[in-house]
């Protein structure tokens, strides 16, 4: 099995990593637009390093592959997309797909050529996982409501903030397709807000740097939503599920960023650092669930209507927080 990594970044040496520990993967290319990084990268895993293509659109400059993974910056997927998926061949997009609603449907219908994998690495955490079992499975009985909690350890630079695309469509997108794919469940209503409370890049940008989310899902069931771009304790990511058997948490556990006011849980030891040592586990679960689908050993675990979803609620979300007022689903669609 042969899989072109596009892209020598952070997401792409991670790819590129996991790749190289799974034994049905015969073969590794890395292509990057810096083609010293390129080299480093494929060095370092045993992979081959192919310069980049002189002409993108032309899919006979891009090497043949059993599959393709995108870990480009987001204004690059269309144009990479609308070449890769003449190939017929399975992608692994990093979200979001794309920052617009116009251009991510335009996407997902060249997904329908070949096949995409969006990049929610969230759904394969292990912890976030035994949640969803024990939903489907009845354990957890009715479900009644969920909560998340989405703190970023650190501000991004005034350049990151301003093409970032928005806390809502940038860090909140994970949470909202959690929301759908943990309760089985469409969006209905939106009620969010936002505040800039201590980072004035943010305040430039017209984005905030503080975020609360109200959801009401078609089934009935509320969730609750808690994002921040700052958490000076560390990351935390987790959410805790409620229902009429059990109640379940995921992401708390001894190096949950939180000092406890009460009680004497062992949280906190060696704090998580940033989304990748959160989840660099489940990146790997993620990539592994990608090669299941290239070899055909199981079904697209993530496909780009995820992120059409998501993305639509985001939007949903700076509606309400701009305006003030609750936003159906049906007027963003």
């Amino acid at each position: 099995m042969r899989v072109v990594v596009i892209g020598a970044g952070r997401m792409g040496t991670i790819r590129a990593e996991d790749l190289a520990a799974d034994g049905r993967v015969d073969e590794i290319v890395v292509i990057n637009r810096n083609a010293e990084r390129a080299a480093a990268l494929a060095e370092r895993v045993g992979a081959t390093a192919v310069a980049w293509p002189q002409d993108v659109a032309d899919s006979e400059q891009w090497p043949d592959a059993d599959g393709y993974i995108v870990t480009t910056a987001t204004d690059t997927h269309a144009d990479l997309i609308a070449t890769l998926a003449t190939r017929g061949r399975p992608l692994l997009i990093e979200k979001p797909l794309a920052m617009t609603l116009e251009e991510t449907d335009a996407l997902v219908e060249l997904a329908g050529r070949t096949g995409m994998q969006i990049g929610f690495q969230r759904r394969f955490d292990a912890g976030i996982r035994e949640v969803k079992r024990a939903i489907e499975s009845g354990d957890l009985g009715v479900l009644y409501t969920l909560t998340m909690t989405a703190h970023d350890i650190a501000p991004g630079t005034a350049e990151f903030i301003a093409g970032s695309g928005g806390t809502f469509r940038d860090m909140l997108v994970h949470d909202l397709d959690l929301a759908r794919w943990l309760s089985d469940s469409e969006i209905s209503t939106v009620y969010a807000t936002g505040a800039v409370r201590n980072h004035p890049d943010y305040a430039a940008a017209n984005d905030y740097d503080v975020v609360a989310v109200h959801l009401t899902m078609a089934n009935g069931v509320p969730i609750i939503i808690s994002g921040t771009r700052h958490d000076a304790v560390g990351h935390d990511i987790r959410l805790e599920a409620f229902g009429s058997q059990d109640s379940l948490s995921a992401g708390l556990n001894h190096r949950t960023p939180l000092h406890l006011a009460d009680g004497d849980l062992p949280v906190n030891a060696h704090p998580y650092a940033g989304f990748m040592d959160r989840f660099r586990a489940a990146f790997t679960a993620e990539t592994s669930a990608y090669v299941d689908f290239v070899l055909g050993e199981g079904d697209n675990p993530c496909p780009p209507e995820a992120s059409r979803a998501a993305l639509a609620a985001a939007i949903a979300c700076e509606i309400s927080a701009r305006e003030g007022r609750p936003v159906a689903m049906a007027e963003v669609e």
